[in-house]
Parts: structure tokens; sequence; C-alpha cells
């Protein structure tokens, strides 16, 4: 199951960058930074919370 939800976080990362570049590329820059910083904080909630889970 975590390794289920790693692959989620992942896969949620991946559309966030992508929400993020469509928002950069419109000039919507602070909508932009939002979704980096949250795409960042899954990141690192995923390497030390889920990844870390799944090593026991």
């Amino acid at each position: 199951m975590v390794e289920m939800l790693a692959t989620l976080a992942a896969g949620v990362v991946v559309i966030l960058f992508i929400i993020a570049l469509i928002a950069l590329s419109g000039g919507e820059f602070a909508v932009a930074g939002v979704v980096f910083l949250s795409a960042s904080i899954i990141i690192y909630l995923r390497e030390t919370q889920l990844i870390d889970q799944s090593s026991d």
C-alpha cells in the first residue's frame, strides 16, 4: 500500500509541474510559484515519509 501511495505522489508531482509550466507560460507567476512550492512539499513528504516506510 505504501508503494502505491509513493507512486501516486510522484504522479501528482508530475501533474503539478505541468500545471505550473502552463501557468508560467501564461504569465501567472504567483500561481506557478505556489504550484511549484506545492510540488516541492509533496516531493519532500514522499521522500521522508512514504519512502522511509516502505523500507521497513
